[in-house]
């Protein structure tokens, strides 16, 4: 099927497809044609330019984009997505002032939704996760990571691992699976982290990779949780079995978790609301993208990332949702482009490039989405008709995407 948008106002994040990630100062620049038309043949981009140059081709149907901005899907390489149940209890304890870690420690958190969890089906936990994407597609993403770590035994884990595999089966857009067994010791551990990531590391993962269910690790380095070495050990072990990681860390303190990271070749780190200059230089020296994740730090009253010192070191920048029901119970990734601009002091060029090209980058799928390239995905943003890019962060709370193509095609809600 030939697709033809024609009349576009501006058409962004037009790049050669070699072009795979980009930094510092770069991240400023997002190349666009303005008064221009694309082409989608059999789901993918299959040629743009200028409306001056264009002569119509045949195609089965036209889009007129007359006034309207049209770029590439949001890529969110950091959501857990597949949960049993919200925790909206918790929130109401948060507003009184109880914190995340006060309400871990009394058996909530992580633990909360480990033990709804066990408790749901797989069909049940399917079908919600199932619209929860469909709901983030209408707001833009179009290529997503989704983490397990709500199962904390080598049946849950690997119930959620199925899950997302299902989803993937099921949806047309790039999803990538995490196992995140890692997440947090469950009660049945207490006081004894070692013998719980004996079982991560020699029940849990030779299941995963048996079945092939991930395609990453994950773990969180965070004090009361995992510790540096704890990182250092499941790297290794993941890497025998092909799994590269993104690693949690630097969320409420910095505890080695970045340089263990580095040290394992994890794809990414992400949160890092506490970012040490010894941190940032060990980063800045390093392939490992850095995974900012405003959206927690707005719902938990976290320090935000410190983005601008991150891009000045030189380095890239990837911006996720974090989309989990007990600290950003949302995947609106359109709210997280306003909160980069206006928390994190990024500029819509740099926050776009953030969320596009560099977000693909942390899940490997840059050959595939984030830019306007020929023969990738026609994974895009139509935008309702505005004057500038500024817009769509500037009117925050309000949606500016008319729609939301993958593979050229709208998803039914």
């Amino acid at each position: 099927m030939r697709i033809l948008l024609t009349n576009i106002n501006q058409l962004f994040q037009v790049r050669d497809v070699s072009e795979s990630i980009v930094s510092g100062e770069a991240m400023a620049v997002l190349p666009a044609l303005e008064n221009a038309y694309l082409l989608i043949e059999a789901g993918k981009i299959r040629g743009f330019g200028q409306m001056s140059d264009f002569s119509i081709p045949s195609a089965d149907r036209q889009i007129d984009c007359t006034g309207r901005m049209v770029l590439p899907a949001f890529c969110d390489s950091h959501s857990h997505i597949v949960f049993a149940q919200p925790r909206d209890q918790e929130f109401v304890l948060k507003i009184k002032g109880a914190s995340y870690e006060a309400i871990a420690a009394a058996g909530g958190g992580i633990l909360n939704s480990a033990e709804a969890l066990s408790q749901a089906s797989e069909a049940d936990l399917f079908s919600a996760a199932k619209a929860r994407i469909l709901s983030v597609v209408a707001q833009g993403t179009g290529a997503l990571e989704i983490k397990s770590g709500y199962g904390l035994s080598v049946a849950s884990e690997l119930k959620m691992l199925r899950v997302i595999q299902r989803l993937k089966a099921a949806l047309p857009l790039p999803i990538k699976a995490t196992f995140l067994g890692a997440h947090a010791i469950p009660s049945r551990f207490q006081g004894d982290k070692t013998a719980y990531m004996d079982e991560v590391v020699n029940e849990m993962l030779p299941n995963v990779a048996a079945e092939g269910l991930a395609d990453y690790i994950d773990i969180f380095c965070e004090r009361n949780y995992f510790d540096a070495g704890d990182v250092s050990r499941l790297l290794s072990a993941g890497a025998k079995y092909g799994l590269r990681a993104k690693v949690h860390t630097n969320q409420f303190s910095s505890c080695g978790g970045v340089q263990a990271a580095i040290a394992g070749n994890a794809l990414t780190v992400d949160h890092l609301e506490v970012l040490p200059e010894n941190d940032l230089e060990a980063l800045v020296n390093s392939d490992v993208i850095p995974v900012a994740l405003p959206g927690c730090s707005f719902f938990s009253r976290l320090p935000y990332t410190d983005a601008r010192s991150i891009i000045a070191a030189g380095k890239s920048l990837a911006l996720a949702s974090d989309f989990n029901p007990g600290s950003a119970p949302s995947g609106n990734m359109e709210f997280i482009l306003s909160l980069a601009c206006i928390q994190l002091r990024l500029t819509p060029e740099e926050a776009i490039n953030a969320m596009t090209l560099n977000g693909a980058a942390a899940m490997e799928l840059q050959h595939q989405v984030g830019s306007i390239s020929v023969g990738k995905a026609a994974n895009l943003i139509i935008t309702e008709p505005m004057d500038s890019l500024a817009f769509m962060a500037y009117d925050f709370g309000n949606s500016t995407i008319w729609k939301t193509l993958i593979n050229g095609q709208e998803l039914p809600s």
